[in-house]
């Protein structure tokens, strides 16, 4: 069986047994993902960069120590470990994480609205517009989850791991971004996004 055909865990095992590639592989499956997460939250490239290279150093150093022990649960102790690097970062520069959005994020792209005419898609391009500045509003923890559950389709489970937070805690941070985010869209009268 060739190494990307593994699970996780198997790819974790064989790496701390020596089969060097094997990481490579982990890298080369959660990069996007974890590169993503950091970004959304970083908001610079540079920063994201050097936060990714120290997030994989640390998954290095853990696992050579044989301190690794989330069986199964790889990507969310790699999300986990970004979490703290990023917290980390911004405590050095005393200030709070700002999800601002940017222009090509779209927490709704996976979405899939119903193909129409032009009218139609200029409407769902003000709504997706609208929508983005409501999520930048909200209090970071509130954004945090929102983007982690729609934009990165993480469980609760695996937003509760990443941020160090019950599943009841991740689960009422969602809830209060959905209610706030009903407050803000009718406190803006948005076109709805349903049909």
């Amino acid at each position: 069986m060739q190494h990307h055909q593994l699970q996780d865990q198997e790819l974790v095992d064989l790496y701390c047994a020596g089969d060097e590639p094997c990481l490579e592989v982990l890298i080369q499956r959660h990069r996007k993902r974890v590169f993503s997460y950091i970004m959304m939250i970083v908001r610079d490239r540079h920063i994201s960069e050097d936060i990714f290279q120290d997030t994989f150093i640390k998954v290095i150093q853990t696992l050579k120590r044989g301190s690794y022990n989330d069986e199964g649960k790889f990507l969310p102790w790699v999300l986990r470990i970004a979490h703290n690097l990023i917290i980390d970062h911004f405590r050095r520069l005393k200030r709070m994480p700002v999800v601002d959005g940017g222009e090509d994020f779209d927490i709704f792209s996976v979405l899939r609205l119903r193909q129409g005419n032009v009218e139609d898609k200029i409407v769902r391009t003000q709504v997706r517009s609208d929508i983005r500045k409501c999520i930048e509003k909200l209090p970071a923890e509130q954004r945090e989850v929102l983007i982690m559950r729609h934009y990165m389709d993480m469980s609760f489970k695996e937003i509760a791991d990443t941020t160090n937070v019950s599943i009841n805690t991740a689960l009422g941070r969602m809830r209060y971004a959905l209610i706030n985010m009903r407050k803000l869209i009718e406190k803006h009268d948005l076109v709805s996004l349903e049909r």
